[in-house]
Parts: structure tokens; C-alpha cells; sequence
């Protein structure tokens, strides 16, 4: 809930600029290896991604419309957004999988 009198320019962007500044301390601190990048999913039937776009999140692609809980049956979800928000140089390189 927002009260009333909160007056804060770009709310959202601000509100996602301090949670990802804040997520990387706290995870290494408590599991002891770094965050490399932030992901969310966006409901494309309901919502824009307006708020992560204007927070500078890359926008990566959409998913199939099923549940990692669907995966061998026909269970389907809404297609969502996916969004990206980097937290550390060369993350690409260490996402990359050597197979």
C-alpha cells in the first residue's frame, strides 16, 4: 500500500533500482556466491512491463504459456514477458553454458 502524502518521482523504477542494488549484498551474504542478473515475468494479458523497461531491464523474450509444474502434461499459464536486469560486468560469459 501506498499512503497518500508518498511522493516519489518514478515509484516503481525506484522502488526496483534500490532492491537490485540491495540484492546482491544480501544473497552473497547469506548463500555465499554472487548474484549475476535479476529475471521477472510479466503477465502479457494484464500488465505493459512499463515499470521495468523505464528501470532499464532488457527485455529477453516471452515464455511458452506452460508451468515448469506442466512440463510433461498439457498444463497452460498465461504467456509472460521475460525481463533481464544484469547486475555484474560479463555476466553472459559466466551465464554461458560449456557443453
Amino acid at each position: 500500500m501506498i499512503l497518500p502524502w508518498v511522493k516519489v518521482p518514478h515509484l516503481a523504477s525506484h522502488i526496483l533500482s534500490q532492491a537490485a542494488r540491495r540484492i546482491g549484498a544480501d544473497w552473497v551474504n547469506k548463500y555465499h556466491h554472487p548474484v549475476l542478473a535479476l529475471e521477472t515475468f510479466v503477465d502479457r494479458e494484464r500488465f505493459q512491463g512499463t515499470c521495468y523497461r523505464a528501470a532499464n531491464w532488457i527485455y529477453v523474450g516471452k515464455t511458452t504459456g506452460r508451468s515448469r509444474n506442466g512440463r510433461y502434461s498439457n498444463l497452460k499459464v498465461p504467456v509472460k514477458d521475460c525481463y533481464l536486469y544484469p547486475l555484474a560486468r560479463g555476466f553472459r560469459e559466466a551465464l554461458r553454458c560449456n557443453v
